[in-house]
Formats: C-alpha cells, sequence, structure tokens
C-alpha cells in the first residue's frame, strides 16, 4: 500500500526534513475558507491519520492577470465577423498577458516568511506562476487551518492522503488561485477496484477508468464495402457520403498538424492498423503515427485486448485514413505504472502550463519525476512538441468530480491555447444525461449510485474547447437519409454546467432552445437557469464503426469516433487555409454557432440522450444539447472558412 502522496510530485514522498523553524504567531488577517473538497468520495473510509513529519509538496498557485479578459481575447481572434479573425497569439504573448502581479508574489511570499519559512525552502516558478514549499503534514496543517487524514478503499486497499477544505488569510486570498496537495482528492478507485461505478482518474488510459472509450459490438461480422450498409457498419466510405467530404489532396504537409491523445497504457497495435488499412487505405499500410512520448510514456504491446487497445486503434485508423497522407502526431501521454491525466499533454504543448497556477493537479494528473517503483525518473516533459493545430482527446470524466478551480484552471488553459491557433476537440460522453458508469447526483450535486440530477461531462463542460456528440444511421436507414442521435449501445452526452458560465458565442441558441423546446425537467434535475455553458456543440456519427482490433474486424461505439472524425475534417480545412496563406481557424465555436455557417450544418431532429431514469434531452430543430449544431458538411464549410481572413 502506498499513500497517492507517493505520486504528488518530484520525488519528496519519501524525503523527510527536520522541522526548521517553530511556525511564527503572525498572521496578516483571518483564515478564511478558501476551498472545500468537490465531492465527497465513494467507496472510501478514513482509514488513519498521517504522521505529522511527512512532508508535503506543497504548491501555491497564483492568480493569473487578466483572465476576465480571456473570453473576448480569444473571441477577437475566433469569431468569423471579427476583423482580427485568424490573428493568433505567439507563446510569448500569452505567457507576458497572464503572469501574476508582481504583488501577488511578494504578498504569498511575505505569509510564507512570516509563518517561519526560511527562504531557502521556498521555490518559485521562471514566470512566478507557482511557489513550492517544502513542508512537514504538521507545518501545512497549521497554515492551512485543515487536518489531513488517510483514506483507504473499501474493495483494493489502496490509500490516499486529502483534507476536506483549507483556509488562508482573508488579505491573501485574492492572490492565491488554488493549493495542493488539499481537497483534490482522486475519486476514481484503482483500475485494480470491482466496484461497478468506474471514473476517469489519474491514469485515464486503464481499462475501464475512462468509460468514454468505444463499446463493442456483440455481432461483429465480415465488412461488406457497400454503402447500403452503413446503417449496421460505418466505413471511411460511409463518413465521406454522410459528410459530404471531397477528396482530400493536401498541399500544406510541412506546415500543418494534428495531434491525437492517447492514455498510456491505452496503445495503438500495428498490426490492428494494417489490417485495417489494408481493407480501407491500402497506401496506408506500414504507416505509423509521429509518436510523441510524454512523461515516460510506452507504447505498450505486453497487453493485447478492447480494452488495452481499442480506443486507439480506432482514433488512429480513422484519423490517418480519413486525413492520408498527413502525418498524425500521437501524444502518448504516462507511463505504465503512474498513468497520466489532461494536464499533462497540455504540459508537453505548451510549457508554460507545467508552471501555470500551480502546475499539474496530483489528483488528476501524473507528476514527474515518479517515484513510485518501476516509474519513469526523467523530468516531466514540458514544451516538448509544439501544439497541433487540431488536437482531438476521447476521454473525460465527471464535471462533479473536479473542484471548480481546478477545472477553471485547465480550462483557461484550452483558451490559452485557442488564441495561439489551436482547435480543441473532447468527446462529449457516452452515457446521455449521466456521468461515467450512469452516475448521477443527489440533490447536493453528489455521485451517488440512484441520483436523479444530470451529471455532465468534463472537460466537454470547458466553454474553449468543441464538445463532440454522436449520431447514428438510423436503422433501415442509409447515409443519405437523416441521421439520429446516437440511442445504440451508447447515448450522445450532453446537458449544462454546474461549474461554467454560457459564452456569449452560444447564448442565442441555449436560449431559443430552452424557449422554444422547454425540456420536461426541473432545476432539481439539471441547470436550467440559461446561464450555464451547454453541451455538445456539434456531432459526428459513433455508431457502428468497423475497426481492425486484436487482429480482427469488430464494430464500436462511441462519442469516442466523433471526436477524432472532426478533428480530420477540421485538419483538412487547415491545410485548404495555410496553402492559401492563411492561418489555422484555431477556436472553432464562435463560427459553428454564428448565422453565417448555419446551413453547413445537418441539423438532427431525432433521437434522445437518455440517463438518470429519463429520456434526457431531445433533438429538435436547431440547437440541442444532444447534437449540438448537427453534423458537418465539409464541402459547404471549406468554402466558409476559406473566405475568412
Amino acid at each position: 500500500m502506498h499513500y497517492s502522496l507517493g505520486f504528488l510530485g518530484w520525488g519528496l514522498a519519501t524525503l523527510i526534513v527536520p522541522c526548521l523553524s517553530a511556525p511564527s504567531s503572525v498572521q496578516s488577517s483571518p483564515h478564511v475558507v478558501h476551498e472545500r473538497r468537490a465531492v465527497d468520495p465513494l467507496d472510501w473510509f478514513i482509514s488513519n491519520k498521517p504522521s505529522a513529519d511527512k512532508i508535503l509538496p506543497l504548491r501555491i498557485g497564483l492568480v493569473q492577470q487578466n483572465l476576465d479578459q480571456l473570453s473576448d481575447m480569444l473571441m477577437a481572434v475566433s469569431h468569423p465577423s471579427s476583423p482580427d479573425y485568424g490573428k493568433h497569439w505567439t507563446p510569448q504573448e500569452v505567457v507576458d498577458t497572464f503572469a501574476p502581479k508582481e504583488e501577488s508574489v511578494k504578498k504569498v511570499v511575505g505569509w510564507l516568511k512570516d509563518f517561519g519559512f526560511e527562504k531557502e525552502r521556498i521555490r518559485m516558478s521562471a514566470n512566478k506562476g507557482w511557489i513550492e514549499v517544502r513542508a512537514s503534514l504538521e507545518e501545512v496543517e497549521e497554515l492551512l487551518k485543515t487536518e489531513y487524514f488517510v483514506y483507504e478503499h473499501v474493495d483494493t486497499g489502496e490509500e490516499q492522503i486529502s483534507c476536506e477544505s483549507y483556509s488562508v488569510p482573508a488579505d491573501i486570498r485574492e492572490h492565491i488561485d488554488l493549493i495542493k496537495p488539499t481537497v483534490h482528492f482522486n475519486h476514481r478507485p484503482s483500475p485494480k477496484s470491482t466496484t461497478k461505478f468506474k471514473r476517469a482518474g489519474v491514469n485515464l488510459g486503464k481499462p475501464g477508468v475512462s468509460t468514454v472509450g468505444p463499446k463493442k459490438s456483440t455481432d461483429a461480422q465480415p465488412v461488406p464495402p457497400s454503402l447500403a450498409n452503413c446503417d449496421k457498419m460505418i466505413t471511411l466510405d460511409c463518413l465521406k457520403a454522410l459528410y459530404d467530404v471531397p477528396d482530400f489532396n493536401p498541399v500544406s504537409l510541412d506546415t500543418n498538424s494534428y495531434g491525437i491523445v492517447e492514455f498510456t497504457p491505452q496503445a495503438f497495435l500495428a498490426g490492428d492498423l494494417d489490417l485495417f488499412f489494408a481493407n480501407f487505405s491500402p497506401s496506408l499500410v506500414g504507416v505509423r503515427p509521429n509518436t510523441v512520448l510524454i512523461d515516460g510514456a510506452v507504447v505498450q504491446t505486453t497487453n493485447q485486448s478492447f480494452d488495452f487497445n481499442g480506443e486507439s486503434d480506432l482514433d488512429l485508423e480513422y484519423g490517418m485514413a480519413l486525413v492520408n497522407p498527413q502525418t498524425i502526431t500521437l501524444l502518448q501521454t504516462g507511463d505504465l505504472v503512474e498513468g497520466a491525466g489532461f494536464d499533462n499533454w497540455l504540459d508537453a504543448v505548451d510549457g508554460s502550463f507545467c508552471t501555470f497556477e500551480g502546475g499539474d493537479d496530483p489528483t488528476q494528473d501524473g507528476i514527474y519525476p515518479d517515484p513510485l517503483p518501476g516509474g519513469f525518473k526523467g523530468p516531466e516533459s514540458c514544451g516538448i512538441v509544439a501544439p497541433p493545430f487540431v488536437v482531438s482527446t476521447s476521454y473525460g470524466q465527471d464535471e462533479s468530480t473536479i473542484t471548480a478551480f481546478s477545472a477553471m484552471r485547465q480550462c483557461t488553459e484550452y483558451g490559452k491555447l485557442g488564441l495561439m491557433g489551436t482547435t480543441i476537440l473532447y468527446s462529449s460522453g457516452d452515457n446521455g444525461v449521466a456521468g461515467n458508469g450512469g452516475v448521477c447526483l443527489n440533490s447536493t450535486g453528489q455521485p451517488v449510485q440512484n441520483g436523479t440530477m444530470f451529471n455532465p461531462d468534463f472537460p466537454a463542460t470547458c466553454p474553449f474547447v468543441t464538445a463532440a456528440g454522436a449520431t447514428q444511421v438510423n436503422p433501415g436507414s442509409t447515409v443519405f437519409d437523416p441521421e439520429g442521435a446516437c440511442e445504440q449501445v451508447i447515448f450522445s452526452g450532453g446537458g449544462f454546467s454546474n461549474i461554467f458560465a454560457i459564452p456569449d458565442y452560444q447564448q442565442a441558441a441555449v436560449s431559443s432552445f430552452l424557449t422554444n423546446h422547454p425540456p420536461p425537467y426541473t432545476s432539481a434535475q439539471f441547470n436550467n437557469s440559461g446561464t450555464s455553458r451547454a453541451f455538445p456543440d456539434l456531432s459526428a456519427n459513433g455508431a457502428n464503426y468497423v475497426i481492425g482490433i486484436d487482429g480482427e474486424f469488430e464494430l464500436v461505439f462511441g462519442t469516442s469516433c466523433s471526436s477524432p472524425v472532426v478533428g480530420s475534417f477540421i485538419t483538412m480545412i487547415n491545410d485548404a487555409r495555410l496553402a492559401a496563406g492563411k492561418s489555422p481557424v484555431g477556436f472553432i465555436n464562435p463560427a459553428i454557432y454564428s448565422d453565417q455557417f448555419q446551413d453547413a450544418f445537418n441539423d438532427i431532429t431525432m433521437g434522445t440522450n437518455q440517463g438518470c431514469n429519463t429520456v434526457g434531452f431531445t433533438a429538435t430543430e436547431g440547437w440541442d444539447p444532444v447534437t449540438g449544431v448537427g453534423t458537418p458538411n465539409v464541402t459547404k464549410l471549406l468554402p466558409l472558412f476559406l473566405s475568412l481572413p
């Protein structure tokens, strides 16, 4: 057994440092609670009290400047009617704009020194975005007026260390965004658990942990190369027909880029790729993605099964084939021991995020070097690859399991990548209005087994990402008939955030839905205020995909299918813009919600996204929280995006 402190960072877990000075009695002002745990952990109980001399690698994230202007800044370079459309920022401009104030640095360092920490124990990042203090548990408990406990999982015996809340002086609070490790409890049990309700956790790639992954059909059969059977088997030809995809003859191969994120131990098998390519894209046989290994990642082949290979095989087979011969960049993230979380791939494409507002969240993300036996001992992968122009990620977690501070910190980084010209795509979830594993919330927003409140997905609820829902060719229909929302095996994730406010770009669309098609639910079931971020933004087919997996063909389902397909379409559009001497499209949401782009989407008006013992929301005219603005027509989107500056 080990405390989760063992992966909280920088190899400090076993370092015992004697207390060099007694805490000072100096206090600038009374303490006030700064943050409370998002939800109580399911299936965990308090086991014991950790040792007072246990070392906590305390990380204090400083509030950044100008975050209140981020949305407007992003709209300026992303809205089709803006004169600054496409004028994306440089990484240095982003860092300079959002660096914390010098006053914040002085205030927080002064607080720590007044408490009794010598300057030798205080370390700051180059951009002053975070402060690290090497402190004993006893010191941290006094500093933050809190109490830590060791929690044990009822099934696995795995242990974690956490507190329920923490406090800071009232006059310091405005300068601090968040402090870790504190309340950011890892609610997802270890993959060893047999608990029915599993969620995305520290290692998003472990089988059964991220239930946003593709679902396997029980009746896979040989693949007929015919559009007549697209209601039973989706192939590349089906997708091209559904979304009017023109022949792709790229001319910007050296400048264009498309990244797909996978979390170890999820990994593709070369034989699976070639099995698929031999049947559907023969020129790709033997071709592999450009693999970037992040934080000790490996493309493992030891474990071979649908659970270990399904997601990666799906993403790469369709992503590579649709944009062939454009090279795909595989952002393989996390080592075999610790795995990784969303912040880890953000580290790799933007080094400033490693030190942004406290850096990685130890309960959500792998912290490197990894002190666990067999873990990666090198430094964390900060800024090792330029941000691709499109990044697709088919993983997610329940919004209820992440604190608002942590969610907003991560969401801000997606906005910063949008400023630099990157399109960020996330799957919207496969459980309709419910969370991973079908879990819903109780009246206080806590995940429970028989909850009735809808449980939205994150990062799909972040207003700076494009959330992709799922549709289907309805049984008995053809690719020339209107699609419906996916209601086979999975249900398109969608709903309303309980953390993020509604962005300007979707206010009119959401207001129209709530006014003209009011859902038959009350505020006891979903955030019906009309002022919260709604998702998904758009959709693509997510049912009956034929993939090569573990040496044979199978059918899979999920918004995991939708996201990389949409990413491929955006990559095609970027190629055309780059060839015309223009910028990539970057953040696409302001465009796709605009009247100018309305006719470039196929409106989905059939189906629901059931969950929480309800039928969920209903797909209807215009935007809806099942399929968003609809599915793309690539032939219509191309000239629209090309017409922009």
